[in-house]
């Protein structure tokens, strides 16, 4: 059974604690996103949902669908999917400064900045006013439709609190009205292993992003989780090997 791990160049070399995971761990052939060939099992970690749909339309498992691939690399579909079922958002198509302008397919805090001025606006990205706790997000791991782990990220010194730009990063447990909003969500998407992050508004977590490609570096500097071997046993018991 031939199992191919998608990541760009970029990517790969970024993860490549990951990489080896998989190729270790599910004896997995590392391929760019422009590979087209022979696949029993795809591990999509490129956020391209279209690598998904091409496999699936063989008859090929691919680890997350496309259905889930697409929704959480277009911020504004997921926004408008979560507020279409229930799910609060912090409102977007926001112009009133300040306000928070973010590329809809964005990762990392990468491109994310602060608006003060209504001109700023543009349509073409996700405005969104902001949470009133800034610098401060939790992020959340699923793996099987199941709550794997959750950690608190801080950041002293900028709005944004992603690890990799320097937050700081904490072990979280959730209470159980944060656990029955984070399994609504779970119901809603067809995803495997993923990440949701939540902003805190008014003491309370609110929905911002799913994370289809999720990262594990807090999970491994800061807990005993192995998470990714969590994963590569999951998709070999989904994949019958």
């Amino acid at each position: 059974m031939k199992i191919v791990l998608v990541y760009s160049d970029a990517q790969a070399q970024r993860n490549a604690f990951a990489v080896e995971k998989f190729e270790k761990l599910l004896g997995a052939e590392l391929v760019s996103p422009d590979y087209r060939g022979e696949a029993d099992v795809v591990i999509n970690r490129s956020n391209d949902y279209h690598i998904a749909e091409y496999y699936e339309q063989r008859g090929v498992r691919v680890f997350n669908p496309a259905s889930f691939t697409r929704l959480a690399n277009d911020k504004q579909a997921a926004y408008d999917f979560m507020e279409a079922h229930g799910i609060e958002v912090m409102p977007t198509r926001y112009r009133i400064p300040p306000f928070v302008k973010k590329p809809r397919d964005g990762h990392g805090g990468q491109g994310v900045v602060m608006c003060h001025c209504t001109e700023d606006y543009d349509e073409a990205f996700v405005c969104q006013k902001p949470a009133s706790d800034l610098g401060r997000d939790l992020r959340v791991w699923v793996l099987g439709g199941e709550i794997r782990a959750a950690m608190l990220r801080v950041s002293r010194t900028d709005f944004r609190s992603n690890f990799c730009l320097g937050g700081e990063a904490l072990p979280y447990t959730l209470n159980p009205d944060e656990t029955a909003l984070i399994q609504r969500i779970i119901s809603l998407v067809d995803g495997d292993y993923y990440g949701m992050d939540f902003v805190f508004n008014d003491g309370k977590i609110v929905f911002n992003e799913l994370e289809d490609a999720v990262g594990a570096r807090m999970l491994y500097a800061k807990t005993d989780m192995d998470i990714l071997k969590d994963y590569c046993e999951y998709i070999k018991e989904k994949s019958e090997l």
